[in-house]
């Protein structure tokens, strides 16, 4: 069946074939969204989408996505969770290939999106560094520029997937202007340039997605510059944008309200008052926030402006679920700190890696902070301090 077929179909019989379908495919023992799929089992995952029609429900037909619906879209995205699937480090799908509609040249759309949906080339991004994480305007890595091509020294860090990414978008600083939101460039990297180098950092949570990535004298082509040189801030801010999209999600908030319940559940204290008003909360939390991530999606769809709807939920988001890891820490008491699942509670969750995993969340895709002050400034028009 192709792509334009599906969205002919009624919602329920889309709903079917996709659910069928992943229950044929998913190959990973990884049923936990908050898990990140890499290395083999993720390349495994995308290319049978890719293979079978499912890839990329929201990029326009026309340029090898799905080109689905809204509602399409929706349910897409419900019947994942549903399964409860790991996701996969899709950066190059997600981020990189909306920018590129937007600001790439045809020859770097002809060259890079067909690469992204096969998943032949998974992209990390380069965006943070020692000093400047929140404050991404004081970048400091460095690209000279050599005419037909760019000589790139400096830092990344917080680098996610780097170590399972072959390819790279990053911010550069190629001009020191009076305002540090000029002179930044918008690159794109094969990671195996000599003089890239990548060192994995390991978090509380047992994992090392997070990395180093140090550039010594790396050259780059001119032809991997995506909009012009020095005006690569708005790139950045457009890529910022679709991240904020996607970390609207209430995927994991609604992940994170599964786990609360079943934890109540294998304790026994569906009679317990307390235990019940804490999950009725945070039920309305997650029931919000699916409203309103439906709603935010349809304007942005309409063309409308969502940059400080998606600010808003992503803020939202971040600190609910950690407020729901929080209640079941609280629930399950000493047994929430051990590592590894809870078999005597009937748990297959980890419930102490779930408490550590959600703490970036109101960090990365922009700090919680950050996200204020967007909008207090935008939405609320308060003066800047």
């Amino acid at each position: 069946m192709t792509r334009m077929d599906r969205n002919q179909l009624s919602d329920d019989e889309f709903r079917l074939q996709f659910r069928r379908w992943i229950e044929a495919n998913y190959q990973s023992p990884l049923r936990d969204p908050l898990c990140r799929l890499t290395g083999a089992q993720a390349r495994q995952w995308l290319k049978a989408q890719y293979r079978d029609g499912w890839r990329a429900p929201a990029l326009p037909a026309e340029h090898g996505g799905m080109g689905l619906s809204l509602r399409k879209q929706l349910i897409y995205q419900q019947e994942l969770e549903g399964f409860r699937a790991a996701r996969p480090m899709d950066m190059g799908l997600r981020l990189l290939a909306p920018v590129l509609l937007r600001y790439g040249t045809p020859e770097q759309q002809a060259t890079c999106l067909p690469r992204i949906l096969s998943a032949d080339d998974v992209w990390c991004q380069g965006y943070s560094e020692p000093n400047a994480g929140s404050d991404l305007a004081n970048l400091r890595t460095a690209a000279k520029d050599c005419g037909d091509h760019f000589v790139i020294n400096g830092q990344k860090t917080w680098t996610t997937m780097a170590n399972d990414s072959n390819m790279i978008f990053m911010l550069v600083r190629t001009s020191v202007e009076a305002r540090k939101q000029q002179g930044i460039t918008f690159l794109l990297a094969d990671m195996s340039t000599p003089g890239i180098r990548v060192r994995p950092i390991r978090t509380l949570a047992g994992e090392e997605h997070f990395c180093e990535v140090f550039f010594d004298d790396v050259v780059v082509p001119r032809a991997h510059l995506v909009g012009e040189v020095g005006d690569g801030w708005s790139v950045g801010k457009a890529l910022l944008g679709f991240e904020r999209f996607s970390h609207g999600s209430p995927e994991l908030l609604r992940h994170a309200l599964s786990v609360l319940m079943r934890t109540g559940t294998a304790l026994g204290l569906q009679g317990d008052d307390r235990y019940r008003e804490v999950l009725e909360r945070h039920a309305c939390d997650v029931a919000d926030a699916s409203a309103l991530y439906e709603q935010v999606c349809e304007t942005a769809l309409a063309g409308g402006d969502a940059d400080n709807d998606f600010s808003m939920l992503k803020l939202f988001n971040a600190e609910a679920t950690q407020r729901i890891a929080e209640a079941v820490q609280e629930l399950a008491g000493s047994s929430g700190g051990l590592l590894g699942a809870a078999p005597h509670l009937g748990l297959p969750e980890d419930l102490e890696w779930l408490y550590m995993s959600t703490r970036p969340l109101t960090i990365f895709g922009g700090t919680a902070q950050v996200q204020r002050n967007l909008l207090a400034t935008r939405a609320l028009k308060l003066p800047k301090t």
